[in-house]
């Protein structure tokens, strides 16, 4: 899988890059990422990419000569056009369905604002997916292109160590949050790790982790805000009883689905 990321800030991600599970892919082939600079394609002396806007207001807008020049070199580095993605706080907002929609695609051009965002004849122009992060604000889009980047890669082939590891967390297919999970010691502070985890029977340790993680999802991802698939899956939840408690065993809830 490549990223060719467009930014102002390409330093911004030299240690990202020399980082854990991403260099490891790096290092291996498994991901390559390229870094291209809007200020290679400025035309004055002083290398400036950015206007103030028509109809006034704050802050500085990316123009559109540096941006297309940018795009249209760049899709050009290699046998296949990549998918130009935008990262903006407009746009669609990023979730598991969304990551593993595109995770099929093997490029990807990262268009990463500054300032005040782009010139909207960018976003007609080149007609990029517009990626947005959440409902808030970053001072650019390279911390969302990072974010996009390590959920992606996580579904390459090779990338992770153990290749079930993807499967079973949060948001994985169904949308249900994971389980709790605990390690060494088994009582820290007064608290221990649930029997059912240390009796080795594999069935009810199964039983336990999907109550878990369904209780667990609509407590936290419950309600109006739930995703379809959050709802379909919390619709065969039973209700727990007054006082229960995540993950407890009271023989009400309904076996593992797999």
């Amino acid at each position: 899988m490549r990223f060719d990321l467009l930014t102002l800030f390409p330093d911004l991600f030299e240690s990202y890059l020399q980082q854990s599970l991403l260099k490891k892919a790096l290092d291996r082939g498994l991901v390559d990422i390229q870094r291209w600079n809007f200020r290679d394609w400025a035309t004055d002396r002083h290398q400036s990419v950015d206007d103030k806007p028509y109809g006034g207001g704050p802050g500085m807008l990316l123009r559109c000569e540096p941006v297309f020049e940018c795009v249209e070199f760049v899709q050009r580095q290699a046998p296949q056009p990549g998918r130009l993605i935008m990262l903006t706080p407009s746009g669609r907002t990023l979730d598991q369905r969304l990551v593993e929609s595109l995770a099929c695609e093997p490029r990807f051009l990262l268009l990463c604002g500054r300032y005040e965002g782009f010139d909207d004849r960018i976003r007609q122009g080149l007609a990029p997916l517009e990626i947005s992060i959440g409902d808030y604000i970053t001072n650019g889009g390279e911390v969302p292109a990072m974010v996009l980047i390590e959920t992606l890669i996580r579904l390459v082939p090779g990338v992770l160590g153990d290749e079930t590891s993807s499967r079973y967390e949060s948001f994985a297919e169904s949308g249900q949050l994971e389980y709790p999970q605990f390690t060494r010691p088994r009582e820290y502070r007064g608290m221990s790790v649930p029997e059912v985890l240390l009796n080795g029977n594999h069935a009810e340790i199964a039983r336990w982790r999907e109550t878990s993680s369904l209780e667990r999802t609509r407590e936290r991802r419950g309600g109006e805000s739930a995703s379809p698939a959050v709802s379909r899956t919390l619709s065969a939840l039973v209700p727990p009883p007054p006082g229960g408690q995540a993950g407890a065993d009271d023989g009400s809830r309904r076996e593992p689905s797999g």
